[in-house]
Order: structure tokens, then sequence, then C-alpha cells
């Protein structure tokens, strides 16, 4: 078994070789229970780099994401103007703060290093939205601090890294 600061021992997920904490509670989150999932922490030479993103990110509260909020709700507006009424994922959402009622987090935020650029540790949180159904949305927390990138679930650390353009390495939503 393996142990990490704060989460304690981790399993060895069958399918995929990830590792999986048991679950925890995630203030930014609103204070649900939450399972990590780890990405190459085993061969990784910093694993205290993972250790610190994990105590950043469990001790934030949930003014980082409101921080966010007008570019999750940049990201709406872009999907909303391709949408009629008569589509199923047609809601009307009248302002930045509404947002959070339609976003449902994803019960396992992976921590891993980004591959490219700075090579730090980043938490990633794959939700859905009532707006996109398909792609649902993305937050990506940078060394578990603040939230870097949001938009379409793509998997990508940073928007930088999404469109090969070192230009959007700060841009939170395009």
């Amino acid at each position: 078994m393996i142990e990490i600061p704060l989460l304690g021992e981790l399993e060895k997920d069958q399918f995929d070789d990830w590792l999986r904490s048991k679950p925890i509670a995630v203030n930014v989150l609103g204070g649900d229970q939450f399972e990590f999932i780890f990405e190459e922490y085993e061969q990784d030479e910093a694993k205290e780099e993972f250790h610190e993103a994990i105590k950043n990110f469990l001790s934030i509260d949930e003014s980082v994401l409101k921080k966010a909020q007008d570019h999750i709700y940049k990201y709406y507006k872009d999907i909303f103007e391709q949408l009629v009424p008569e589509d199923d994922w047609y809601v009307e959402i009248a302002s930045p703060d509404e947002i959070w009622k339609h976003i449902k987090f994803g019960s396992t935020p992976m921590v891993s290093r980004r591959p490219y650029g700075d090579e730090l540790v980043y938490i990633s949180l794959e939700c859905s939205c009532d707006w996109e159904r398909e792609h649902g949305l993305q937050i990506v927390f940078k060394q578990g601090l603040h939230v870097n990138k949001v938009g379409p679930f793509d998997g990508h650390l940073t928007n930088s890294d999404a469109y090969a353009d070192d230009n959007l390495e700060n841009v939170v939503y395009r």
C-alpha cells in the first residue's frame, strides 16, 4: 500500500493502475466527500509536490471557485448562443452567480503532473452541467491553489496545452 499525507492509504485501481484514495471531505467543493485519483504518482521523483497540491486543495474554500464563475458563465454563454429553446440542453441562466445551480461536481478529482510547460502538479475535476451534457465542464486547479482552466472536458491541464499555444498559458477560459 502507498500512503499519502492527509489522504491515507491508496489502492491501485484494477482497471487502469491509477491510485485511488478513500473518500474525504473537500471544502472547495461544498464539503462533500470525494475520492482522489493519482496518475503516474508511483514513478514520479518529486512526490512531495503531489502532497503539497493535495494539502493546498484541501485548505481552499468555495471562494476560489467563485473567482472562476465569470469564466464558467462565459463558457455557458458560448454554448447557449448555439442552442434553441427546443434543445434538450437549453437552460437559461441569468447571471454568473446562478451558474452553480446547474453544475454537479464529479466524484473523483484527478491529481497529475503536467507533462509540458511548468511540469507542476494539477488537480482536474470533471463535472456535469445542464448546458453541455456531452462534454460537461472541466475545472482545473494549478497546484491545488487556484482555478487555471475551465471549459468543456478535454483532459488538458491548461489552455496552452489544449491549443498548443504558449500565449494561452494564463488563460482560464478560451
